[in-house]
């Protein structure tokens, strides 16, 4: 991704042969969206004159105020490689406006530029770098997506046992054609599982990278004949997927974590400290933004790689924030919890939004936790002192209206429409009778 004007866009079009535009956006779960327009209708988009009925889009405006605007982000500007040729297709990101030109307070992009520039007034630029996991499935006879996979490679496993490796390779390939920066990929732990890592960047563009990432996956391996699925625990009895967020604060191009005089060993400075402690004081109230499916709550349980537990640490891998060993400009916090199901401009928010109020606070952390939490007793957890993350979305639901941080980052708007949306699947799962039920009940009793 570069910097361009609109006689940059024209040219690009021009060069690239490009008939189709896609505007495209996100709802409050971290659906994209997209607005396509033919290149003859380019200036119009280019000027913010797109307008679109918002009305039935999750967590968008009511109908009496139907009409919104897109304003395409430049910047963001990108061929769709997979996408024909002749006639291609390309795609510009945007921001949602209401139609007397004001910023539209329950679009998600725009949220996350809200709480950056909170953290800009202070001098402060918040950069990610975001592992992103996924499952590949084969599909049925009718093109439907299924749970099945005929791999059977574990962690770091290679050919012929990654049978998902070619398609890892062709999406590595596309991306980087895309602009994309990626520092590694490999087969995950779970059978069908994969990882790829991208380079670290501002919140907005490590976003804006992740739902993008994901639409590019998605279409790679279907056109593949698979199926990519960013659905937390997709299968039980193996790990599910998660999205380890690397957070780091930076001033003046200097990473402000460092901390060589760490008299603790572990080169945190205090800043990362106080950081650190906003994430842990709030992360029952984060678990609902960066986990935000029913589905997320079977991920985050003890023995699948997955944290169910606040704490933190420099030496084993179970805690919800770990300390990678990065020093210097690599100083950085590992964010553990989070899955690819969040929408990520929210979920960036809202680690800004706790973490600059351990800043502001001048939070202490709990001391570090270095056992591996995993194989412990529940009560032998408790009698150390260690909070549990929520059991379920209504429990993470519950601890987001209670947390005045982290719901003040989402806003009055998308905070009603973001809880209206879970409370509703939350009561359509507590309805549902699932197969597990029938299969443990129907002939008990």
């Amino acid at each position: 991704m570069g910097h361009y004007s609109k006689e940059d866009i024209y040219r690009l079009l021009e060069e690239n042969d490009v008939s189709f535009l896609r505007l495209q956006f996100t709802d409050i779960t971290g659906t994209m969206k997209n607005v396509a327009v033919t290149k003859n209708q380019l200036a119009k988009a280019l000027d913010n004159q797109c307008v679109f009925d918002g009305s039935s889009l999750d967590g968008f405006a009511r109908d009496a105020e139907s009409d919104m605007c897109l304003h395409p982000d430049r910047d963001t500007f990108t061929m769709l490689p997979w996408r024909p040729a002749h006639d291609g297709v390309a795609r510009l990101l945007c921001d949602v406006y209401s139609t007397d030109g004001k910023p539209y307070s329950g679009d998600p992009r725009q949220i996350l530029k809200r709480e950056m520039e909170k953290a800009a007034g202070i001098g402060l630029e918040f950069y990610v770098g975001p592992e992103c996991e996924f499952f590949l499935f084969e599909m049925d006879d009718y093109g439907r997506p299924t749970t099945q996979t005929r791999d059977t490679a574990g962690y770091f496993d290679l050919g012929p046992v990654d049978l998902g490796g070619d398609i890892r390779r062709e999406i590595c390939l596309t991306l980087e054609s895309m602009g994309f920066e990626l520092e590694a990929s490999h087969h995950e732990a779970a059978v069908g599982q994969h990882e790829i890592d991208i380079k670290y960047d501002t919140a907005l563009r490590t976003a804006d990278n992740i739902v993008t990432f994901k639409m590019a996956v998605k279409s790679i391996a279907n056109a593949s004949g698979s199926y990519a699925t960013f659905m937390p625990k997709p299968r039980s009895g193996i790990s599910g997927s998660g999205l380890h967020l690397h957070m780091s604060l930076m001033r003046g191009g200097k990473n402000l974590f460092d901390g060589p005089d760490d008299p603790a060993g572990n080169g945190l400075s205090e800043t990362a400290y106080q950081f650190l402690a906003g994430i842990l004081a709030h992360a029952r109230a984060l678990t609902a933004v960066c986990n935000p499916t029913v589905n997320s709550y079977k991920r985050l349980i003890s023995g699948f790689e997955a944290p169910a537990h606040i704490t933190w640490s420099c030496r084993n891998w179970s805690p919800l924030i770990r300390i990678p060993s990065g020093r210097g400009q690599g100083a950085r916090l590992e964010f553990r919890s989070p899955d690819p199901s969040s929408n990520p401009y929210l979920a960036l928010a809202c680690c800004l939004a706790a973490g600059l109020d351990g800043i502001k606070k001048r939070m202490t952390p709990p001391p570090a936790t270095d056992r591996d939490l995993h194989d412990l007793p529940e009560e032998e957890i408790r009698k150390m002192g260690v909070e549990t993350l929520p059991l379920s979305l209504a429990e993470a639901t519950e601890a987001l209206e209670n947390d005045p941080v982290v719901s003040g980052a989402l806003g009055e708007l998308a905070l009603r429409n973001f809880l209206l949306d879970k409370k509703r699947e939350w009561d359509r799962y507590r309805r549902a009778v699932t197969d597990w039920e029938i299969d443990n009940y129907l002939q008990k009793y």
